[in-house]
């Protein structure tokens, strides 16, 4: 009997040790549960820090590019050589007189770059009033009052949309009709009007903006005024257009009265006597509230080429970079140094 009761009893023990170990080791097994749940946590704040960091060290770069970017004076690029001209001397200027960094936009045509401006997305650009007239504004030179320039008054509709032209560079580099050399002697032509009985066998071009609808300085209106109709219009691009005046034969082409080509290539500018195309005085064209960003000195800064750009002088500026293929920075300062602008 007594042996009997130690076999249970120790029968006994083993299954209480058996549930004692069974108990620890669920509690072991809780514990590293625990445990690696808090690694976890750990690790998890850890990552979420990191990624944090991360996320605000993008948004402060961001912001500083942002910021970079928006602080800088944005000028649209001319496609044209008196246009590059100009935005090449107001860099200068500006950068060697004002904290403030000018960044040149890609070059667009006129009206693109007016609805860049218009938008926002850029601060300046150089045009010409009559341009403004006609192409942005689409009025015609009938609209403008009596006793008023053509400046005065886009100017006053440009302000309707705290746009603005800058004082006048002083080169009126209107339109103009020209021929070559040969079809002037041929035909005796001195006048725009005495194109019509001969303009059935000659050949035209322009570039391609100047045949499109936008605006009423363009080439169906002009052929209405002076009763035009050519055997045959070609539209080229403007680096070109000289080039199919000599070689591809064109005869008569529409140009830019201060073109230095105009003189390298002896071009005849025949007149216009019916008063077609307005006076178009060059002159930037700003978003006014620049000035209430960058102070009145900036202002000043971008006037100082008032009236210093007459025609033959921005002639022998365009002669220097289109027929001696200079390079237009080099013009550019060259210029503003012989004036005392730049040293």
């Amino acid at each position: 009997m007594p042996f009997i009761l130690i076999v249970c009893k120790c029968m006994l023990l083993v299954v209480i040790l058996h549930k004692k170990l069974l108990f620890l080791d669920g509690c072991e097994i809780e514990r590293q549960i625990q445990k690696q749940r808090v690694i976890r946590r750990i690790m998890m704040k850890k990552t979420m820090r990191k990624i944090c960091l991360v996320l605000a060290l993008v948004l402060l770069l961001s912001s500083c590019a942002f910021s970079s970017s928006k602080d800088k004076l944005k000028i649209v690029d001319s496609k044209i050589s008196e246009g590059k001209l100009v935005t090449a001397m107001i860099k200068m200027l500006v950068e060697d007189r004002t904290d403030v960094v000018v960044e040149v936009l890609e070059a667009k045509n006129a009206l693109n770059s007016y609805k860049e401006v218009e938008r926002g997305n850029a601060d300046a650009f150089k045009t010409y009033d009559g341009t403004v007239l006609a192409t942005f504004l689409r009025y015609s030179v009938k609209a403008v009052p009596e006793g008023s320039t053509v400046y005065e008054f886009v100017n006053e509709k440009l302000a309707e949309d705290n746009l603005e032209l800058l004082k006048k560079l002083g080169n009126n580099n209107t339109y103009a009709i020209a021929v070559t050399p040969a079809v002037m002697e041929k035909y005796n032509l001195k006048t725009i009007s005495d194109l019509a009985e001969c303009a059935p066998e000659l050949v035209f071009c322009a570039e391609h903006e100047f045949f499109n609808e936008e605006g009423n300085i363009k080439f169906g209106t002009l052929s209405e005024k002076y009763g035009l109709t050519f055997k045959d219009t070609r539209s080229v691009d403007i680096a070109m257009k000289y080039l199919a005046l000599f070689n591809e034969g064109v005869d008569v082409a529409l140009v830019y009265a201060t073109d230095g080509m105009n003189l390298a290539t002896d071009l005849v500018i025949l007149e216009d006597d019916k008063g077609f195309f307005p006076d178009y005085y060059g002159a930037l064209m700003v978003r006014s509230e620049i000035f209430d960003k960058y102070g009145k000195e900036l202002r000043d800064v971008m006037n100082l080429l008032e009236g210093l750009l007459p025609n033959d002088e921005m002639t022998k500026l365009t002669y220097e970079v289109d027929v001696k293929l200079r390079d237009v920075n080099e013009v550019a300062k060259e210029f503003l140094v012989e004036k005392g602008l730049l040293k």
